[in-house]
């Protein structure tokens, strides 16, 4: 008897190999370089094997552009496109190994995306319709070797066929939709560009939409504040007045006239104690908030490196809907471990002191999976990103059992000539959990003197300021993420990923979340057009249903013949509009282009610099409009990556500095003139892989240094844009 394993990915295939192999470990390894491993265990031979994700994938088996789209199979990722060409040598090593089992272990991702990847490898590569199940929440060896030995006999059918039914309604969803909103731009025949949506990214992108009209029409009212201060001992302390708004400047300046000079006496203290719980342990969301918050890490790079963790050891599995930490994981065991740390040793110390270890739990739960925390297990070889977000996890995990913190509020009532003006103080009478959760949980202390009702003070520094109301604040990466769990968008594992993704089709912008003129326009149009294509209500009740499926209540063809026919309304209503919505979003298209497009002003004949593309060569670069004129200012820009106009100029050439994202790296900025001196490093051979600090923007979430790979994407030969718009003009467009 031989055992074959299934693993979701190579590093998991690693290290559930080393946990389990009890001697005699061996690795093999193919000519395309992809391993697997084997071991003998209870006198049967074992063999590891690892997927890459997905190795499957759904396709369109009907050719043509109609739509919608319900004829879909499953076929090898790597020959569905080009982009999962990757995949290939991972596919073939299964197939090779899979051939020698007769008995099958599926130890993928105890969700329903993993459920899907090990039940589609069984079913089409190992000719199985069922298999033994490992589930496990952490990589460490001890829980390794139990789940291998309290193994369930069958796959979970009901992840599986709510991961198979949510794939079915993404794709149907995206692909049906995206047809009719690109076959709606074909009818104008003025300006082409791939658009697309999807089942959830449409609501999303809506969501955020009547976000930004609320921003536009926002109408800002001037309003005033009055403050002015105290001497108390040798402390000089802001007083506000009573009202934090005042619409009237009159009474504004009657209010100075009456304080100016004036003695303040201390008529009322208020004194409030606040009383602060421990947080909960993380769940995904509360999790890529806080990384966002604290690092300014993207909800995807937060869960790339939340995986890697994972994978690692150090940290649960991050995807989970759970605010609950069970007590079978050993908290003495887990806090012992992390006191072996010198980081975490005087907070170890501190809570292996108490009687009882219960840790503060919120009320969400996870039939999958507990709360994120700490294996214990000791960092050996991570880098700073994953340094940090592990540091924070541990910290919030030790926090979670820490005793309730304590603070004071103070609010002091001063009566100047009639008027009345408060000073405030905060401060921590009892530090509780705060200690354990250290820099994060740091709190603004502001101790008053001491102050008895009837002190009399000296007011002096009164001043008026005039302000204006401010719309409502945008979504943050971090902040969005809250909002769609909140609506019922999306799922723990999707929701970073959809996020991303409006950002790659240029539908959004920016850290402070903005909706650009196409993300306005598509959202637009569809809400007057084709409302149920970002209707949330639709997509919860879609989510919803498979979670029904998952538990049983609901057979996937039921849902899948539900989706299909709601498809087919949408997409006839959608027809009989095809034609305007294709101007509309031509219009959006261009109007979102020619704006993106122009980057500011040229350094040398001060006309307008836009990006233009050779479509025979896929070149861009970035052209003056005053080459009419004799102005030869030009530059190439790099070949790939979504360019944005940042509205800053450099210091050293006077040129705009612009913002190159990439598709799965944090986005790098630069000016645009190649002969600046800030570039010299670039072609230095000596330092490739450093940018010089005069040419770094200081928001380092946003700054990457450019790396050999940018580099080799930079043409270093500069056009003449006014041989190349002569010579193009009838096929170059403005890319």
């Amino acid at each position: 008897m031989v055992t074959v394993i299934i693993a979701e990915k190579p590093t998991a295939a690693r290290t559930i190999a080393k946990a389990l192999a009890e001697k005699g470990l061996k690795e093999n390894i193919t000519e395309e370089g992809v391993k697997w491993y084997e071991f003998t265990k209870n006198n049967k031979k074992h063999l590891v094997v690892a997927a890459v994700g997905h190795l499957f994938t759904l396709k369109n088996t009907k050719k043509g552009q109609t739509y919608p789209i319900f004829d879909l199979d499953w076929v090898p990722t790597h020959l569905a496109s080009k982009f999962g060409s990757f995949s290939k040598r991972y596919f073939e090593t299964v197939e090779k190994v899979v051939v020698q089992g007769d008995d099958f272990i599926v130890a993928t991702d105890y969700d329903t995306e993993g459920s899907v990847i090990g039940y589609n490898v069984l079913r089409f590569l190992c000719k199985k319709e069922d298999a033994k199940r490992m589930k496990f929440s952490t990589m460490t060896k001890e829980e390794l070797l139990d789940s291998y030995e309290n193994m369930s006999k069958h796959i979970d059918f009901g992840q599986v066929e709510a991961g198979l039914t949510r794939h079915y309604l993404d794709h149907m969803w995206g692909v049906s939709i995206s047809r009719a909103l690109i076959s709606a731009i074909k009818t104008t025949g003025r300006r082409f560009q791939i658009i697309s949506t999807g089942r959830v990214q449409g609501p999303t992108l809506h969501m955020l939409y009547k976000h930004e009209k609320k921003i536009k029409a926002f109408d800002p009212k001037p309003f005033w504040e009055v403050s002015g201060s105290v001497t108390i001992g040798k402390k000089d302390i802001e007083a506000e007045y009573e009202k934090d708004k005042l619409w009237d400047k009159k009474t504004a300046e009657d209010i100075i006239k009456k304080a100016k000079g004036k003695k303040a006496k201390v008529s009322d203290i208020k004194t409030k104690i606040i009383i602060q719980s421990a947080p909960k342990p993380y769940n995904t969301t509360s999790f890529l908030s806080d990384v966002y918050r604290y690092f300014g890490y993207s909800p995807q790079q937060a869960m790339s490196i939340a995986e890697a963790l994972y994978q690692a050891g150090l940290i649960s599995y991050p995807r989970t809907a759970s605010e609950k930490l069970p007590k079978d994981i050993n908290y003495k065991k887990i806090i012992i471990n992390l006191g072996k740390q010198k980081q975490f040793e005087k907070e170890s110390s501190s809570l292996l002191s108490k009687k009882e270890l219960v840790p503060e739990e919120g009320k969400r739960v996870d039939a999958a999976h507990p709360a994120i925390y700490p294996t214990g297990e000791i960092p050996k070889k991570i880098g700073d990103l994953q340094r940090r977000v592990y540091d924070l996890v541990c910290r919030r995990f030790l926090a979670c059992f820490g005793e309730k913190a304590k603070r004071e509020s103070q609010r002091v009532s001063l009566d100047v000539n009639g008027n009345i003006f408060f000073i405030r103080g905060t401060r921590t009478l009892e530090a509780g959990w705060t200690e354990l959760y250290g820099k994060y949980a740091s709190r603004e202390e502001t101790i008053l003197p001491n102050i008895k009702i009837g002190d009399v003070y000296q007011f002096f520094d009164v001043k008026i300021l005039s302000k204006k109301t401010q719309p409502p604040a945008r979504f943050s990466q971090g902040s969005v993420i809250k909002e769609m769990e909140e609506r019922g968008l999306g799922t723990k594992a999707t929701r970073a990923q959809i996020l991303q993704t409006l950002y790659n089709r240029g539908y959004i912008i920016g850290r402070s979340i903005e909706v650009t003129e196409l993300g306005e326009k598509l959202s637009e149009t569809l809400e007057k057009n084709a409302s149920d294509i970002i209707s949330e209500k639709l997509t919860r009740h879609f989510e919803q249903e498979c979670e029904d499926v998952n538990g049983g209540k609901i057979k996937r063809d039921q849902v899948i013949e539900e989706a299909k026919k709601t498809l087919v309304k949408i997409c006839n209503e959608f027809k009989k509009r095809e034609s305007k919505v294709g101007k509309l979003l031509t219009d959006a298209i261009i109007e979102s282009q020619e704006k993106q497009n122009r980057l500011g002003t040229c350094p040398q004949c001060q006309g307008v610099l836009s990006i233009h593309k050779l479509w025979s060569t896929g070149n861009r670069f970035v052209g003056c409009t005053g080459f009419k004129k004799g102005c030869k200012f030009s530059a190439p820009l790099p070949r790939i990556g979504m360019i944005t106009p940042t509205e800053k100029v450099c210091e050293e050439c006077k040129s705009p500095i612009i913002q190159i994202g990439r598709e799965g790296k944090r986005p790098f900025r630069t000016c645009v003139d190649i002969r600046c001196p800030t570039k010299k490093e670039w072609f230095d051979k000596s330092k490739i892989g450093q940018v010089s600090p005069a040419n770094k923007e200081k928001e380092s979430t946003e700054t990457n240094t450019i790396k050999p790979s940018d580099k080799k994407s930079i043409t270093l030969k500069t056009p003449d844009t006014k041989k190349l718009v002569k010579k193009k003009r009838a096929t170059s467009k403005q890319g």
